[in-house]
């Protein structure tokens, strides 16, 4: 069985280490520049571009026929069955346009999985897979443990400029505006139900929204036991560095090496994002490789 996923995937060159993970890139155009997420640019000159630039990013989803020729290439070599595991449909058609690839490729046997998250979280589901997969475990296994994959992790953010939000009408004009004189940093999640974004607060300084990051960790996971975290940034080592720290000093934790995030969620959000993805570590009971 092949897996395919979708440049909203963030996975270190660590959590990738002895997998075969397919991947189709999501595509942005800066400074009427077309880029494909991870081919012609990796996440650290994306954000090199963004703070030399007073342009925005747009971002598009593959065509259809991108997937459908992706599905072809993987069955070339003779197994047809394929897991395409995809960043939330709340925040894109990237899915809706998998499954009309699909369709053009009915040679193809294709599973999908709607992860409702993105960036880490989406690639802990799809590294979860890939480990399965390796174990060989069948598909009736694989994916009632990626649901309950799904259904323990959360996701957290907190960025250092409104300006990209405003730009993408995720926020008013004036909204921005007071965030700006007040210097708020608002703080972000990814609702488990529907996929969204859901507004989960807001902190006056980068510094105390990334402690507060902390904070709400704590307070979803009392009492869960040993948790598994990754902290993710968008050029701000500095604050992932902070979130790390605390971390460390707060939780028993396994934790994964920082990660970078991906120009599918930066181009929303802009350089200087922190976030933080956390499960318990019960949740990959089973699972080589990973518990």
């Amino acid at each position: 069985m092949h897996i395919l996923t979708d440049a909203g995937a963030d996975l270190t060159v660590a959590q990738r280490k002895g997998l075969t993970i397919h991947t189709v890139p999501l595509v942005f155009t800066l400074d009427g520049r077309v880029y494909r997420s991870g081919i012609d640019i990796q996440p650290a000159e994306f954000y090199e571009l963004l703070a030399a630039t007073r342009s925005f990013p747009s971002t598009s989803q593959p065509a259809p026929g991108d997937f459908a020729a992706a599905y072809r290439r993987l069955i070339a070599g003779g197994d047809r069955d394929v897991l395409s595991i995809h960043i939330s449909s709340g925040l894109s058609g990237a899915i809706n346009a998998a499954r009309l690839g699909a369709q053009e490729t009915p040679e193809a046997n294709v599973t999908f999985v709607d992860t409702l998250t993105l960036s880490a979280a989406q690639g802990w589901q799809v590294e979860a897979a890939g480990r399965m997969i390796q174990a060989g475990w069948p598909l009736d296994r694989i994916l009632p443990a990626l649901e309950r994959i799904r259904e323990a992790t959360e996701t957290f953010y907190t960025l250092e400029t409104l300006r990209y939000l405003e730009h993408g009408g995720r926020i008013s004009h004036i909204r921005a505006l007071l965030g700006q004189i007040l210097d708020l940093k608002p703080i972000i999640g990814v609702n488990k139900t529907d996929g969204k974004y859901a507004m989960q607060g807001r902190e006056r300084s980068l510094k105390r929204a990334i402690q507060r990051l902390a904070d709400i960790v704590a307070e979803r996971f009392e009492g869960a036991g040993r948790l598994r975290v990754q902290v993710m940034q968008a050029h701000n080592p500095a604050g992932a560095q902070q979130l790390v720290a605390l971390v460390a000093e707060r939780f028993d934790a396994h934790l994964l090496p920082v990660g970078d995030i991906a120009p599918v969620l930066g181009a929303h959000t802009g350089p200087g994002l922190v976030g933080i993805c956390a499960a318990p570590l019960s949740a990959f009971d089973g699972i080589p490789g990973l518990a």
